[in-house]
């Protein structure tokens, strides 16, 4: 019986993930392998969701992506990305919630966000009208059709431009690389060495790939080993071509992907999306801040503070420090970060059961279930992390959000950083009271 209530309880926050399609419906599952060949080396206009399985709205959206599909079949194709399986892909396009429509057209390195309704109808109207735009465009001769869908193709074939690949000697390398902010994947090369020739036009067509949907912040370069038989000899290559990832205060790392394009895009990707800014720390000043953060992720982390009074600013901040530092650690996650004051929401902290436990206090509420976890450890980098990561593989005790649906907000005002004042009382003017009649006895 306790192995099944752990089961049990283990299954309630962990989703599983299954996708929205299958292949009999006519929405293409792009991913990793196939989106270059697919969409990126396509002449065709691609309409493309990428969704989370845990998300509502892409749930709801099902039906009608479906429809669409049916509708644009052999006028415009349709895709669907499960962004959070194939997180580089996500990362490529910036996407930050789900789902996300975009417009691959005739610059497939640029794709549009698609801004209309999420009906099946205003879908098809969006799409035949940028249909409509590429069409008048190529006749106009604006555009270069499949050219440039290939630019930074794979397949030994690149397009990728060799000036994107910073060329690294011993006299630009520590102060390039080494001094730098951005990540680097950096090949050790030998010019007569037959793999280095086949990873060569990879090499640089990922290179200008990286640094486009990077804006730079991953760069790739490239050492004749050769030459510069000092580097070599420092990082220990010992073989051709050696690709290793050098990050500002930590050691070099060996590169252990692929040898495509697609591939080495997807891990540059990664190490961009480890390097992201963490998740914005939010007050939740109104009814649409918590809706909006906890029906677009998959976890929304709550806490409630102590009032201003009892911390002052410097022991509020230290409490939103120790929330930012977990958001950063936990930044790969789709989760997002709410806090409150206490006392300002006491519908939220009913349906949470929060207080009992005193201020600050912590809940994870999982709002497609309506179901929610509470920190019972100490409110510390420590004990907040334990608390995560169990709920990350599924561990812990959780319960239905009081009233089974989030709780009424109220509107208030954001915190100003300063401490917290006492409300000014009234004085009592006294100059009107006979002072005599107060030392009189009435019968």
């Amino acid at each position: 019986m306790k192995g099944i209530l752990a089961g049990t309880l283990a299954c309630t926050l962990v989703l599983t993930v299954h996708g929205f399609y299958s292949s009999s419906d006519d929405v293409v599952e792009l991913n990793p392998s196939n989106f270059n060949r697919e969409v990126i080396q396509s002449d065709s206009l691609w309409l493309i969701e990428f969704y989370a399985p845990w998300c509502g709205h892409c749930q709801r959206l099902t039906a009608d992506w479906k429809k669409v599909a049916t509708a644009l079949k052999g006028v415009v194709k349709v895709g669907a990305v499960d962004a959070d399986q194939h997180k580089s892909l996500g990362g490529q396009y910036g996407i930050r919630g789900f789902p996300t429509i975009k417009i691959f057209g005739a610059n497939k390195n640029k794709p549009e966000d698609y801004q209309g309704a999420r009906s099946s109808q205003a879908i098809v109207d969006g799409a035949v009208n940028a249909l409509r735009s590429l069409v008048k465009d190529r006749m106009a001769g604006k555009t270069g059709g499949s050219e440039q869908g290939r630019q930074g193709g794979g397949g030994g074939g690149g397009g990728g431009s060799k000036k994107d690949v910073v060329e690294l000697t011993d006299d630009n390398f520590d102060s390039t690389v080494l001094n730098s902010e951005e990540v680097w994947l950096v090949e050790f090369f030998a010019p007569w060495c037959g793999h280095c020739k086949n990873l060569e036009p990879e090499w640089a067509a990922a290179a200008t790939e990286v640094k486009e949907q990077t804006k730079g912040k991953i760069r790739l370069g490239a050492v004749d080993a050769t030459v510069h038989q000092g580097l070599a000899s420092r990082y220990g290559i010992r073989g051709f071509p050696t690709i290793k990832v050098f990050q500002k205060g930590e050691e070099p790392a060996d590169y252990e992907g692929g040898r495509t394009r697609s591939d080495i895009v997807a891990r540059a990707l990664d190490l961009f999306s480890s390097n992201a800014p963490p998740p914005e720390l939010l007050e939740i000043l109104n009814e649409d801040v918590l809706k909006k953060t906890c029906e677009d992720y998959q976890l929304c982390i709550i806490s409630v503070l102590p009032h201003i009074l009892d911390t002052g600013a410097s022991g509020r901040n230290a409490y939103l420090e120790v929330m930012m530092k977990m958001a950063e650690k936990y930044k790969k996650k789709i989760w997002g970060w709410l806090w409150t004051e206490a006392g300002a929401q006491m519908e939220l902290e009913s349906a949470l059961g929060i207080g009992g436990f005193g201020y600050p206090a912590m809940a994870a509420i999982n709002a497609r279930k309506m179901k929610f976890a509470l920190l019972k450890g100490s409110f510390s980098e420590t004990g907040i992390h334990e608390f995560l990561r169990d709920l990350s593989v599924g561990r812990g005790s959780t319960a239905t959000v009081g009233g089974g649906a989030l709780p009424k907000i109220h509107a208030v005002e954001p915190w100003d950083g300063k401490d917290g004042e006492l409300p000014m009382e009234d004085d009592i003017d006294l100059s009107d009271v006979e002072l005599d009649d107060l030392e009189k006895d009435e019968l």
